[in-house]
């Protein structure tokens, strides 16, 4: 009996063990940005943002942690306290992924709007309040709106984006340039088939019985193909992530 019961003390001594060993082996990925990549409620549906189907491309020793929240910009995700709490709970080794550009570019919003230099200091606090916490922060450009002229996409983000760029190149960040990578998606595609990877929605539909025309928004198949791209990013700039994928 004595035996039985080393045994078993050993047993449960080893599976305490090796799950200790696998919460402090997990890495939690943080995303902070806007709508397109935030979780949606029931009664958005089918508008879905890309972060929500990010967490698949992964295995189990990754979590997902989407903050990511409509209408915000480098600014009011800060000022309205989002960051913060983040910040309190990185740990080494944690990612997070910083995309903005959508609510920044609203100038003539003042609680959101930012000017470029503003989202410079921005976007450059973020970067250097993860490193404070040894974590590694990723910067991401904005993902394209679907906005075709006469069948050419044209950007709408003005200098945004290469402020990001700069950012990244200035301190060594990594950057996933998911501007160029949803441009080339939706040229690719085409004006008309690319209407399908964003959030339109015939007249009837429970969420949205006079239908609706979103060319910002994703649908379920467009956040999955656009998680995807950010999937790409990830394996192009060689991040220790890549090797966490499944």
């Amino acid at each position: 009996m004595k035996k039985i019961a080393f045994r078993i003390s050993s047993i449960a001594l080893f599976l305490l063990l090796a799950a200790f060993s696998f919460i402090q082996q997990r890495t939690t990925v943080y995303i902070i940005g806007d709508s397109t990549a935030a979780n949606k409620l029931p009664k958005a549906y089918p508008e879905t943002g890309w972060g929500m189907e990010l967490q698949s491309f992964f295995k189990a020793d990754v979590v997902v942690d989407n903050r990511a929240l409509n209408a915000r910009s480098t600014k009011s995700f800060k000022t309205e306290n989002q960051w913060q709490p983040i910040l309190d709970k990185l740990a080494p080794g944690d990612y997070v992924f910083i995309e903005f550009g959508h609510n920044d570019e609203k100038i003539d919003k003042p609680g959101t709007g930012t000017s470029l230099a503003e989202f410079k200091n921005n976007l450059v606090n973020y970067v250097n309040e993860t490193r404070s916490k040894k974590a590694i922060p990723v910067l991401l450009t904005p993902i394209s709106r679907r906005s075709f002229k006469n069948g050419i996409l044209v950007d709408t983000h003005g200098h945004y984006p290469d402020v990001t760029r700069k950012v990244a190149d200035s301190l060594n960040v990594p950057l996933i340039d998911m501007l160029i990578k949803t441009e080339n998606l939706l040229t690719n595609l085409g004006d008309l088939p690319s209407i399908k990877l964003f959030n339109y929605v015939d007249s009837g539909h429970v969420n949205y019985p006079i239908g609706k025309k979103d060319d910002t928004h994703l649908s379920p198949y467009g956040a999955k193909k656009i998680a995807g791209l950010v999937v790409e990013g990830v394996k192009e700039r060689n991040l220790g992530l890549a090797k966490k994928l499944r």
